[in-house]
């Protein structure tokens, strides 16, 4: 049995009487928007109900994440995601005496403008993926049932994010240096501070969707 299909294994047998709550955390451009939705439709394909929940939805307001400078790595780290609205909206719910009911998203992300989607029940039997970085970063393990820490390297990161940003950040040269100076040098802080490699349920290759 390959990496990818003991991880798929082991979460369907993970059953904690509540949705299960599942983490793909990661650098930027890692990959785990990509492996999330792997994850959701191998789930499904098992007849398990599976939700996928990305952190795009929950980012801060631009005022909020901008506030130390576009291009500072510490405003990233600290500033960009809306932790608590995710716990509020997402992981409480969903966790032992929830509600059962969450939000996917609090903000359009296009836009800029907060959004009031209404609650989306969940099944108790379902697993619920979230995707995002800096998904270790405490209090949040103490609401995760399972992580994954999708290990690609920075160098490799870095090219997959030019590639995906280029249009959106002004051209190849401005979008690396938005990951040397912003993005991956948050993640450095995160991976320096945090140690999710360490914290994980799993720590999936980089090469882990050509081993599917």
């Amino acid at each position: 049995m390959n990496v990818v299909d003991d991880m798929v294994r082991d979460v369907l047998s993970r059953d904690p009487g509540h949705p299960l709550r599942v983490a793909i955390d990661g650098v930027t451009a890692a990959g785990k928007s990509t492996c999330a939705r792997w994850l959701v439709a191998a789930v499904a394909a098992h007849g398990r109900p599976a939700v996928h929940v990305t952190m795009d939805g929950f980012h801060h307001r631009r005022v909020h994440r901008y506030r130390q400078g576009r291009a500072s790595a510490l405003g990233y780290y600290r500033d960009a995601y809306d932790f608590d609205a995710l716990r509020e909206h997402v992981l409480i719910p969903l966790g032992p005496n929830g509600s059962g009911a969450i939000r996917r998203r609090i903000i359009d992300l296009a836009t800029d403008e907060a959004v009031d989607d209404p609650l989306e029940p969940v099944s108790a039997d379902a697993i619920v993926v979230v995707d995002g970085t800096f998904l270790h970063r405490p209090p949040l393990p103490d609401y995760w049932d399972y992580t994954v820490f999708v290990d690609t390297p920075m160098d490799v990161a870095r090219a997959r994010g030019i590639d995906r940003d280029a249009e959106a950040l002004g051209g190849p040269e401005a979008a690396g240096r938005a990951f040397d100076q912003r993005y991956h040098e948050a993640c450095r802080i995160y991976l320096d501070e945090v140690d999710p490699r360490a914290r994980a349920t799993r720590v999936l290759p980089v090469d882990w969707i050509a081993i599917e």
